[in-house]
């Protein structure tokens, strides 16, 4: 494996190559000065599902010049909202034909498309916002933020909590010492709510005529089309999605990862069911070791998925379990020395346990909004606080848990070599092959 540091990129291309030919205008692309005032030439890749969201969310007082989806059908409705955006099936296409009219990209893809469009974008000088999690992969996790510091882009990450209130109030409660120090945090969540375990499909059917089945499968293993697929169930496939940790962990793990300054484990270990080399598990608990961090101590993060109720502590009184995190299933409880803070699945209410709220003064600004801090950053302003030098290490950290169920034992994690150091055999989930046409 070719090594690439924390800091600094080492090896392998900067240019992804489509038959045998560079993206237009990678190696001297620069963003497009505009001014606050400036409307952006925006391109939506995915603009079904996430992707209406997304492009609506950032077309304010924008143009949205560009629409792209493999899938007709499924991009249709965002196709009606914004009739005179250019429609194309093939990002590569787009950017090709409309690289001097783009000024940023919105990338809302399933996640093993994220980083081979998002590094095509920023080649050629585009901002990029990118759904969560950030890649698919820990390599393509690195190369993303080395590439947006190279070609000095506007980047933002997918996940609006970061963005809001609930985050920045626990920031601010740990760093007050509201429940002394914090050795041990909580996470869990209700997913896979898709079918998980899969077994490989073996039936062919008939490809929808919307949709262009070769462009979907993109960077993986090419294979016979069949509907278990799409539009969802992707995430529950090794090859397409990262299961659980991908569709929540970027949600419900920012709260400790951001307040407490977690960085990257030493080790990730995982307990699971029934995962094979196609599919994602029944259910998984995986526990990471963070070392200590200043005046911090390691802290150890517990991650329950499936349903699976965390291994809660004494500490944690029976009639309080039930108040814990949100509706939903899903949420964080901090424990420290000197009491316990919970919140649900986007740091939202944040209380401490039992029920309460400190009393610590409001420090850290209100965000204008989750996607608004993008915009901005592409007119020049500050970076947005989801940017891949946030987003890149925070991926990793999630997706090291992915590596620890797949290596099915534990795994330690050397940050700087980008390695696992004890199952050798376990280094094969850190970077994956991309299929012939595209270049990692």
């Amino acid at each position: 494996m070719s090594k690439m540091t924390r800091r600094t990129f080492l090896a392998g291309s900067t240019v992804i190559f489509v038959g045998g030919c560079a993206t237009p205008g990678a190696g001297n692309a620069k963003p497009r000065k505009t001014s606050a005032n400036d409307k952006l030439n925006i391109a939506g890749v995915g603009a079904g599902g996430k992707g209406n969201t997304d492009v609506r969310a950032v077309s304010g007082q924008n143009n949205i010049v560009c629409l792209c989806d493999v899938d007709d059908k499924r991009a249709a409705e965002t196709y009606t909202l914004f009739p005179n955006a250019k429609k194309y099936k093939d990002f590569r296409v787009m950017l090709e034909k409309e690289h001097k009219n783009i000024d940023a990209v919105t990338i809302s893809t399933p996640d093993h498309m994220h980083a081979p469009i998002a590094m095509a974008c920023m080649e050629m000088g585009k901002h990029v916002f990118v759904q969560k999690p950030l890649t698919h992969d820990i390599f393509e996790a690195r190369r993303l933020m080395e590439t947006a510091r190279q070609y000095k882009v506007a980047t933002h990450m997918g996940n609006q909590g970061h963005a809001g209130e609930g985050v920045r109030r626990v920031t601010e409660w740990m760093e007050a010492g509201v429940i002394g120090q914090v050795h041990t945090v909580y996470c869990w969540t209700n997913r896979p709510v898709w079918p998980q375990p899969v077994a490989k499909p073996t039936e062919t059917q008939p490809i929808p005529e919307t949709l262009d089945w070769d462009l979907w499968v993109g960077t993986a293993e090419m294979r016979p089309y069949n509907q278990c697929y799409l539009p969802h169930n992707w995430r529950g496939f090794w090859d397409f999605g990262c299961g659980a940790l991908g569709d929540m962990g970027c949600h419900i793990m920012d709260p400790a990862y951001t307040s407490l300054k977690l960085g990257l484990p030493i080790s990730v270990e995982a307990e699971q069911e029934g995962n094979t080399d196609y599919s994602g598990p029944k259910w998984s608990m995986i526990t990471y070791e963070f070392p200590g961090r200043g005046s911090m101590p390691p802290v150890k993060l517990i991650w329950c998925d499936g349903g699976k109720e965390p291994p809660f502590p004494e500490s944690v009184p029976m009639e309080e379990r039930a108040k814990l995190g949100d509706s939903d299933k899903c949420g964080t409880l901090f424990i420290g020395d000197k009491g316990m803070v919970t919140c649900d699945t986007y740091g939202d209410s944040p209380r401490l346990v039992p029920y309460a709220k400190p009393n610590v003064p409001k420090r850290l600004p209100t965000s204008p909004g989750h996607y608004v801090e993008w915009i901005e950053a592409c007119k020049g302003g500050e970076p947005a606080k989801g940017n891949f030098d946030y987003a890149g290490p925070f991926t990793e950290m999630v997706l090291l848990g992915n590596v620890a169920i797949r290596a099915g034992q534990k795994v330690d994690w050397d940050s700087e070599a980008m390695k696992v150091t004890n199952v050798l055999e376990a280094n094969k989930y850190i970077k994956r092959e991309y299929r012939k046409g595209y270049k990692s």
